[in-house]
């Protein structure tokens, strides 16, 4: 069998050997750093760090290699770049109004021995222009179909588009991405294609570009579509309810893009037309019976027409009830009632006191037994005069 392996032997005596005991798993003398990102036009902070400097200062290079700070003294003129903290443990610098060209990985350096490097990868955004949309034609018409591009430059990394009408979503076209002269920034761009119709009259067609930069703020652009389409319209009576001798107005209301210009009444079995006019409105200023019958408006533009109808109904003149009408009949019904329960009272009333009454002269009565009534007395003494001693008493 061979000797033992010398590998745990040779460990041991690095360890031993180690200046101050160190542990070769952790180097105190590495600095630190951390990755950026930042918006093009911001400003990015770099922070190196070390747990044993070593009696060394920390220093900070461009991705040209050119020192930015050694310790807390500035290497490079540019206004942009300034010291936020210098200690024998931390650098820390800033970099303000940052561009594309900023971009790149960032050096820190100790120069102990051996130099130790720690690296700072810095990502600048660049931030996509407002969109901008093409292809539009003024005034659509109905079922037309249309199509609207969308086009979006400066987005880094590139950005993405999106489609709405109004708040319905659209289903465009994939964004498609292309390089930029600089070779930094992309510029996107993206088609919809869908037909209108009369809903879409005056509706925002909306482009909008998605970007990290943003940070959830909106950046789109919208295109307000006009569509063309044929009129339509309904005949509405004022008052609703016409009777015989009341004035009646029928308005025919028209709607389209354009509106339309001329309305043409005319009853059925009537001949020729009633009326012909740019006024929407048929007046009878004294409703007959013999006015009844199915009257028909006919709305034109120069998109088309439409043709409404209404019948029409005389009532008789007898007036209809009316709200305040009702309204009288129930203050009236509720004054009516409260007079029958008044009289139900005093009836009651009545009759509680007329028996009380009787009793109380029941008790008069009762209370006077033993000398005679006024009637009784008046017998007495016509007896007196007439009979001499003849005493006859008389109860009436």
């Amino acid at each position: 069998m061979g000797s033992p392996s010398a590998l745990p032997l040779l460990l041991l005596f690095a360890s031993c050997w180690a200046p101050g005991g160190a542990n070769l798993s952790q180097d105190d003398s590495q600095p630190w750093t951390s990755d950026e990102t930042v918006v093009a036009g911001g400003t990015v902070v770099l922070k190196c760090q070390v747990k044993d400097h070593e009696d060394s200062s920390l220093q900070w290079s461009n991705p040209a290699q050119q020192t930015l700070y050694f310790g807390e003294k500035r290497a490079l003129r540019d206004n942009r770049i300034q010291l936020v903290r210098s200690t024998p443990h931390e650098l820390s610098i800033s970099i303000s109004n940052v561009a594309l060209a900023d971009e790149g990985e960032y050096t820190c350096s100790i120069f102990t021995m051996p130099v130790r490097t720690a690296k700072s990868l810095v990502t600048v955004l660049g931030i996509p222009q407002k969109p901008i949309i093409t292809g539009y034609k003024s005034s659509l018409r109905e079922k037309d179909t249309t199509t609207l591009n969308c086009q979006s430059s400066g987005s880094k990394p590139a950005a993405q588009l999106t489609w709405r009408k109004g708040d319905q979503e659209l289903h465009g076209e994939p964004t498609r991405i292309q390089e930029d002269p600089n070779g930094k920034t992309f510029t996107v761009s993206s088609s919809v294609t869908f037909q209108v119709t009369r809903e879409d009259d005056g509706a925002d067609i909306v482009c909008s570009v998605n970007h990290e930069s943003l940070k959830g703020a909106d950046r789109s652009t919208a295109q307000r579509i006009e569509v063309l389409y044929t009129p339509t319209a309904k005949i509405r009576p004022d008052p609703p309810h016409p009777r015989e001798g009341q004035k009646l107005l029928l308005h025919c209301e028209g709607r389209g893009n354009p509106a339309p210009q001329q309305y043409l009444w005319e009853k059925e079995g009537s001949v020729p037309p009633l009326k012909m006019t740019q006024e929407s409105a048929l007046i009878f200023p004294f409703l007959n019976k013999s006015d009844s019958g199915t009257y028909g408006c006919t709305a034109t533009s120069n998109m088309g027409s439409y043709k409404a109808y209404y019948t029409l109904n005389v009532n008789d003149p007898s007036p209809v009830p009316s709200s305040a009408s009702t309204y009288h009949a129930v203050i009236g019904g509720i004054v009516a009632f409260i007079v029958f329960l008044l009289l139900i009272l005093l009836i009651f009333l009545g009759h509680y006191l007329i028996r009380h009454k009787g009793t109380y002269l029941t008790h008069e009565a009762k209370g006077s037994d033993d000398a005679p009534d006024a009637d009784t007395a008046i017998i007495n003494a016509e007896g007196g005069q007439s009979g001499g001693d003849d005493k006859k008493e008389y109860f009436i």
